[in-house]
């Protein structure tokens, strides 16, 4: 299997086979940001490359709310776990990251420009903040059609200041579309702490002037992601309208892949990384409930680096796009 797979929503607690599939996707995440960094360091990912390592419960969380062919998502240029958390195949996307003909966007889009309509992912996107009127919209489709859908928005703090991110507020208020916006709160906006760069820090209250209800939830927790994200998902697809998740998480790596990340210290990250790992913290739980074992967490990950190995085989494997896809989906007027 190479590629996480979407659950129907529960409303009740989640049982040891659900937990056991949150613990796989966030590993898988992980496994496949490390082998992405590794590439880029050999020089077979040109262009920007933003890990998502360390924020792996966040969309895990997220996606246990959604419903399968019926929601979408929309996110920023840190954006590989979205994609793989809402189902799509791990060799695609590292074959979009190498840039080669079997990557979701036929290589011309690289790590922040691809997308899967039939996993209902519509990108990441490079413009900070751009992605929001873009769910914003989706929202609104959802609501045209009647399908029950809901979008899932994510930004990150810095993005939550920008303008066109109150437009959105404003419009999906008065017309109470249904959509979820995600703010990924990992700390810094490139190296920018949240607290140099916002007036208001507690950034899930950013839409109570526009009647949008929102909450702050533990980014570290998959279970309290998932918690909070049926919340949101249940009032939004309930006619309500928006509704604002601030997840409170932190990026182990830099911003990107050229950041070394001097702007904050090394027993910061290692104290993160040692108390509140999100995939440690949910691994604890697991071995105290029994639901799993030591053999069978290195069962997991066997199963998961031979799905990013095969991920990385093909990605290299996969011939480059022909130079006749650079006249391919352009938009000609009359």
């Amino acid at each position: 299997m190479a590629s996480t797979s979407r659950r129907k929503p529960r409303s009740d607690a989640p049982d040891l086979a659900q937990l056991k599939t949150y613990y796989r996707d966030m590993l898988l995440i992980r496994r496949f940001e490390e082998k992405a960094g590794q590439l880029y360091g050999m020089g077979l990912i040109g262009g920007f490359c933003h890990l998502y390592i360390g924020q792996e419960a966040v969309v895990v969380g997220m996606q246990a709310a959604a419903i399968e062919g019926v929601d979408t998502v929309v996110t920023s240029y840190r954006d590989h776990g979205h994609m793989l958390a809402c189902g799509m195949d791990a060799r695609g996307v590292m074959a979009e990251l190498t840039g080669r003909k079997g990557g979701y966007s036929r290589g011309k889009g690289g790590s922040m420009h691809m997308f899967s309509e039939e996993k209902g992912f519509y990108g990441g996107h490079g413009i900070v903040g751009a992605q929001i009127p873009i769910g914003t919209g989706l929202a609104f489709a959802h609501q045209y059609k009647g399908d029950n859908g809901v979008n899932f928005a994510y930004m990150g703090d810095g993005a939550v200041n920008q303008g066109q991110v109150y437009e959105s507020f404003n419009m999906a208020a008065l017309w109470k579309l249904p959509v979820v916006y995600v703010i990924e709160n990992n700390k810094y906006g490139m190296g920018t702490s949240v607290e140099r760069a916002s007036a208001s820090t507690e950034l899930f209250q950013r839409g109570y002037a526009y009647g949008i209800p929102g909450e702050a939830v533990d980014g570290m927790d998959v279970l309290a992601v998932r918690d909070a994200a049926l919340r949101a998902a249940g009032h939004a697809r309930s006619g309500k309208g928006p509704y604002i998740l601030e997840a409170k998480t932190y990026r182990y790596r830099g911003h990107s892949m050229s950041d070394p990340g001097k702007y904050r210290s090394k027993d910061e990250v290692t104290k993160m990384r040692t108390e509140r790992d999100p995939i440690d913290l949910l691994k604890v739980q697991l071995l105290e409930m029994g639901a799993i074992d030591e053999a069978g967490l290195k069962e997991l990950d066997r199963e998961v680096k031979q799905i990013v190995t095969e991920a990385a085989e093909f990605s290299q494997s996969s011939p480059e796009p022909d130079p006749s896809e650079l006249y391919t989906d352009i938009l000609v007027g009359a």
